[in-house]
């Protein structure tokens, strides 16, 4: 598939969707997810913990019908619940739009950003998505999957240099970083140059954070992109034609319902929910390197 071109309706619907993104930026109910029980006694374990979210759109929550900060809030929550903690202090630094060379340079010189991450216990980060947007709209009418090569190289050098930057203020916290998805998948599973470029930039981001001590990738492509309850949802009362019927006859009735109505490139408070979710399963799978005492920042 190297080098291999876009074609109609991938130009159009990429075009649309994108401008269309732009325009908006200028202008859960909560998650549950069961955990299993801890493995430590109560008495190994912070009562308090202290959550420093840095990154994107995603972290800043934009989409989440709430406004309660998408994620981040409902991760905090879920930690205090699931863990009987006394108290969960959170700190959101998301900025919708910023690439990964932006969040960079807020960490370096931000001192607030810079004083949250040194007393943090549990550090998430998300980026990617403004870079890869970045790509195409530069190269609108021309993409190719070599297109994203060199900016993925770009992307990782930044990614590198957070984590860097994190490790310098603080060599304790655990780090989660969640991956990007494809927001046109449900309308276009067709496409797979769309589908493999998102592939590519998680291998890229999860190269960089393997390398890493107590830290740890985040997937999110799968539940965000194919939308909710296996489910390329169909917002349709009839229930006697096939999907696959229903998206050649009418493009418009096929919805993403983990998608925010107003762009359908944010996830919606559904689209939170879910990828609540998948953060909580990495948490509680690694719940030794930021709950127990000795791991204290």
């Amino acid at each position: 598939m190297k080098g291999k071109k876009f074609f109609i309706p991938f130009f159009s619907v990429v075009v649309i969707a994108f401008l269309t993104f732009i325009i908006l930026q200028l202008s859960l109910h909560k998650a549950q997810p069961k955990l299993a029980a801890t493995n430590v006694t109560k008495s190994e374990t912070k009562e308090r913990i202290h959550y420093t979210a840095v990154g994107d759109s995603l972290t800043e929550g934009v989409g989440d019908a709430t406004q309660n900060g998408g994620f981040v809030s409902l991760v905090a929550d879920s930690l205090q619940e699931d863990y009987s903690l006394s108290s969960v202090e959170v700190d959101n630094y998301g900025v919708a739009g910023e690439r990964s060379d932006q969040i960079l340079q807020r960490i370096k010189e931000d001192d607030q950003t810079q004083s949250d991450i040194a007393s943090s216990d549990v550090i998430t980060l998300t980026a990617g998505g403004n870079d890869i947007m970045k790509v195409i709209k530069k190269n609108i009418f021309g993409l190719t999957v070599d297109s994203f090569e060199r900016p993925l190289e770009k992307y990782q050098e930044n990614i590198t240099e957070i984590m860097n930057e994190i490790r310098s203020l603080n060599e304790t916290a655990t780090i989660y970083m969640l991956g990007v998805y494809n927001p046109f998948y449900v309308n276009f599973p067709e496409i797979e140059d769309m589908q493999t470029i998102i592939e590519n930039w998680d291998e890229g981001t999860q190269e960089i954070i393997g390398k890493e001590d107590n830290a740890y990738f985040v997937p999110i492509n799968e539940v965000i992109s194919k939308g909710t309850e296996n489910e390329a949802a169909i917002n349709t009362d009839e229930e006697t034609s096939s999907s696959a019927e229903q998206k050649e006859n009418n493009l418009d009735s096929v919805k993403n319902k983990a998608l925010y109505e107003e762009d359908n490139f944010h996830p919606n408070t559904i689209g939170y929910q879910l990828i609540t979710q998948e953060v909580m399963k990495r948490i509680d799978a690694t719940k030794s390197d930021w709950l127990t005492e000795e791991n204290a920042s």
